[in-house]
């Protein structure tokens, strides 16, 4: 069975208490990775200078402590490359599990991921894929 590394283990402590069942959920199926939990103002703000966030610091969802996003990579995936089909299922099997764990009652929110901002079911219609990213809709 997959586990978590010790930093995956420490990145994933930084999150809401949804994210990390979300994960720990996760991890009992499919090898992963946690790229990222809370982000503090120079990486936000890097990031966004980069393109790499559409806000800055304090506005993104990482910045909240515990950070109500993370970013994960399936060992399979080519880390986050955005035309890796293999992230593009991580990230629909992430959503998956997210949503029958809300349905269970074990989360208290729903998650959107970065591949479906809108939560339409339809990944064409993304202007920024970000297929790493999850995040809690409350």
């Amino acid at each position: 069975m997959p586990k978590f590394s010790d930093a995956s283990k420490k990145k994933l402590a930084t999150c809401h208490e949804d994210l990390q069942t979300l994960f720990n959920e996760v991890i009992k199926y499919y090898d992963c990775t946690i790229v990222e939990g809370y982000r503090d103002k120079f990486t936000q703000d890097l990031y966004y200078s980069l393109g790499k966030s559409k806000v800055k610091y304090p506005n993104g969802k990482h910045n909240a402590n515990p950070s109500e996003a993370v970013d994960a990579v399936s060992y399979e995936s080519n880390g986050t490359d955005w035309s890796d089909k293999q992230a593009i299922y991580f990230a629909g099997y992430v959503k998956g599990m997210a949503d029958r764990l809300y349905e269970e009652g074990k989360m208290k929110y729903r998650i959107r991921g970065g591949a479906d901002w809108n939560m339409n079911n339809d990944i064409n219609d993304q202007t920024f894929n970000d297929y790493c990213h999850f995040e809690l809709k409350k």
